[in-house]
Parts: C-alpha cells; structure tokens; sequence
C-alpha cells in the first residue's frame, strides 16, 4: 500500500470542475471495490484524463498491488492497439464513453465515469514483484518503451517532495499537466500522502474556465513545464488577482534565464514561492530542486539534490568533477532511480537495473556553493566546421532575444536548421545565431513552420523535426 487513505477520514481528496467530490474515506473504500473487480495482481492499461474517475483508477490499482500502466486516453488507435498487442493486459480502466469501441472486452465494473474491461489476452505476463508502475517518457507517440517504477521509488520521491515543498492538509494544488505525465503524476503522489485536496480540470492555463475554477476553489499551487509559464506570460499573468495562490512549481526542461528572473522576482515581491525543480522519469520524477528562498539568487540554477538523493559530475574520461564551473555529465544517486525500462511483456519479469544510480544524459555544472546549472543535453550538440554547438543554448538564446516566438533547432553536423512559428523573424533569427556562434552563414538554414511539435507536456519533439531534412 502506498497511501494510508483512511487516516485523513473525511477530507476531500479530490474536486473536479463540475461540483463533484471524492473523500479520502471514500476513496479508500472505492478503492477496495475495484481491486476486487480486478481478483488481484495483474496488468492494467489506464486510458487517463484529468477526471475523478482516472485518479481514483489509479489510486485504487497502485495501492492493491495491480500494476497500472499510465496512457493518454487521448492516444491514437493504432498505436494503442500496438501496446496492446506487446503487453497483454488482463484490464483497460478507460473513460465509459470509449467502451463501446472495445466491444470484444468485458465489462466488469464502472465508477466515476471509468469503465474496468477484461481484455482477454490468453497470455498473462509474470510480474516482477516490487514492479509498481509503468510510464512512458515519450508522451503521446505509442512508443512500447516504458520506465519500471517501483513501489519503493514512488515513495521514495513522494517523501522527499513532501518534505522539500513543505506541504500538507491545507494545500490544493490545481492540475496543469496530464496525470500520465511524470511530473504531473508526482503532484498527485506527494498531495495524498498528506491528506490535501486535488483540484483536478481538463482546462489548460489559456482557458478562462481554468481560472474561474482556481479561484472559485481557491488552489493554493500549480506546476508547470518552460511552455506553461512562455504561456503565463503572454496571459498576462502578473497581472492576475491570485490571493490563494502559494507556490508554483516548474520542471520538464529548462526555463530562459529572462523568464526564471521574471516569475522569481514576482514571487519574491508577492511573498510566494517559485521553485524550479529538475527530474526524469528514470528517477520516478525529481532530482534537484532550487528552495524558493534561493530563486532570484541563482536564477538559471536548477538547485540541488533533493532529499535522500546525490548528484555528482562525471568528465569525458570517466572521472568526478572537482572543481565549479566545468562541465561534465550529471548522475544522480537516490531511491527513487527505477527498475530499468521494459519494451514488451516479457521485460515485466525484471529486477533491478539501475540500481539506485542514473547517468541523466545532462550536461552540467555546479557553482563554488554547490549549486548545479544544466547546459545542455549530451547529445543535443553538433559539429559545426569543426565547433561543438550546443543546441539547447540556441534554443534558449533565440527565446531570450525574440519574445513570444516559439523555436526549436535540429540539424546534423555542419547543418543547422532553426525552427521557428513566424516567417517575417526568419532572417533576423538566423543573423542573430550566426552572430552569436560566429559561425559561417552557410551552415543555417531557417525553416518557417505553423507550430513546433510538442508532446502532451510541452516538450519539443526534437525527432519530428528531422523529417524536414533528412
């Protein structure tokens, strides 16, 4: 059992936008009654949304021992029916108006608006028995690699984040990611290990629906990826009468060093709390985080280890990084580093492969106070004429130079291409770039698209950029 449901009695658990409402004590109870459905451990694929239903699904399988795998309900078919096919999963807890379109499967039970199926996969696949969780970190592409999370790493990282946010009973935090989202899904974890309330919608921050329902119910906390505060910020949002408002929280990539600065410093002058937080799925949400207190101080900074973790700094010869301001490979220590990856049913049986130790593929440093800044991705760089560039510092250059504009780069060696969302910047993005890297013109090239592909958390598809030049 992860959540001692029943000791918060009473309290609500979670509040939707429609009035409706689930008590711990209930929650704990229902939760009973669809483990019973179910008859014990297996697989079940979760279709999630934003709804009661989907997180009472959830926290009513990761607490009896059956293994949810995370999905958005939104997925295509296709690729769902690919997962299917690589997994087997005895059940489908999916939204009831979607069970019409699995006719062959059986329903078993209904609550909140969900629908539990019997599949029937005439192959069950053995479990390994700490296995808690599986979530994919490609968002909404159907891929069949997941992350295997342990009961431990859930945990784990629940504790560490209740501790480091200081959070209890009185908070309501309001949903801004997908539950099946890592960071989104942290959220929920942490809140009901102290009995506050989820204030969960479907609305996203550009609807003014969001915020009539911030208000009305008072939400203390939201967090967010970099696009949800580029958002914020075209809203206007320093602007906006937040007297409940608490803290906000951001990770899923790095913010630009200007807009760090902005909301730390409206933070700092509203008396509440930014923390810019760093993680990954591979260590079941975070890592580091950057205390509030800090947030203006060491803008750009991602903080430090959270609770129970260790970071470190590994150069290209394999040996630790000593002194501040070199750069090497971030790795992280702590128990909530998870099981390992599974691409198929057969993987489920797997122990531990990590082994409590994970090399993040960042690249970082850290200040004469130990604090550690990200400065890129270790495979996010490119030859240029012979120059390694690094393309997450364009990215970022290009959002700190051009408000408002949307950019990604891509390319291969030699070969940059800068994405960007309005063709009348194009020319100056491009001498802006060439300028910055003082590097031969010939090797950029900007391609002028409607929208940069995203995933359903806002991270950019870097991989669906490469179809335009390859």
């Amino acid at each position: 059992m992860v959540w001692d449901l029943e000791k918060f009695h009473d309290h609500t658990a979670v509040r939707d936008e429609y009035g409706n409402a689930v008590t711990y004590i209930e929650l704990a109870a229902e939760g009973e009654r669809v483990a019973a459905a179910a008859g014990g451990r297996c697989l079940v694929f979760c279709l999630c949304t934003n709804t009661i239903g989907s997180v009472v699904g959830y926290v009513s399988f990761l607490n009896a021992g059956i293994v949810p795998v995370l999905l958005n309900a939104h997925l295509e078919r296709p690729l769902l029916d690919g997962l299917l096919l690589a997994y087997g999963p005895k059940y489908l807890w999916i939204p009831e108006e979607q069970a019409e379109s699995f006719d062959g499967m059986q329903s078993v039970y209904s609550s909140y608006g969900y629908r539990l199926l019997r599949t029937g996969y005439p192959r069950e696949y053995p479990l390994f028995p700490e296995l808690g969780l599986l979530l994919t970190t490609s968002g909404s592409t159907g891929s069949p690699k997941f992350v295997r999370q342990s009961y431990a790493n859930i945990l784990a990282n629940a504790r560490s984040i209740v501790e480091y946010l200081e959070l209890d009973e009185t908070e309501r935090p309001i949903t801004t990611l997908p539950m099946n989202y890592t960071y989104g899904l942290s959220i929920i974890n942490s809140h009901l290990l102290v009995g506050a309330t989820l204030l969960i919608t479907e609305k996203g921050v550009m609807q003014r629906e969001f915020w009539q329902f911030f208000r009305e119910q008072k939400a203390t906390s939201f967090g967010g990826v970099p696009y949800t505060y580029e958002m914020l910020e075209r809203l206007r949002f320093f602007r906006m009468d937040l007297p409940s408002l608490r803290t906000m929280t951001q990770a899923g990539g790095k913010l630009t060093p200007e807009l760090h600065k902005r909301f730390a410093e409206y933070a700092a002058e509203k008396g509440k709390k930014f923390v810019v937080m760093y993680g990954q799925c591979e260590a079941t949400a975070r890592m580091g985080y950057l205390p509030a207190d800090k947030a203006v101080e060491r803008c750009g900074s991602m903080g430090i280890a959270i609770p129970g973790g260790k970071f470190r700094l590994v150069d290209a010869s394999g040996g630790t990084v000593t002194e501040p301001h070199v750069t090497g490979e971030l790795v992280y220590e702590g128990p909530n580093v998870t099981l390992g990856y599974a691409e198929r049913g057969e993987d489920l049986s797997k122990g531990d492969e990590h082994h409590g130790v994970l090399e993040t593929g960042d690249m970082a440093q850290f200040d004469e106070d130990g604090y550690y800044y990200i400065v890129g991705r270790k495979k996010r760089f490119l030859k240029i004429y012979g120059n390694r560039v690094n393309l997450d510092e364009v990215d970022r250059l290009i959002k700190g130079r051009f408000e408002g504009l949307d950019c990604a780069s891509a390319g291969v060696d030699d070969h940059m291409y800068l994405f960007v969302t309005n063709g009348a910047l194009a020319d100056e993005v491009k001498d802006f770039i060439v300028g910055k890297t003082g590097l031969n013109h010939a090797a950029f090239q900007v391609i002028v698209i409607e929208e940069i592909p995203k995933n359903d958390a806002g991270k950019t598809l870097y991989k669906e950029l490469a179809k335009y030049y390859e």
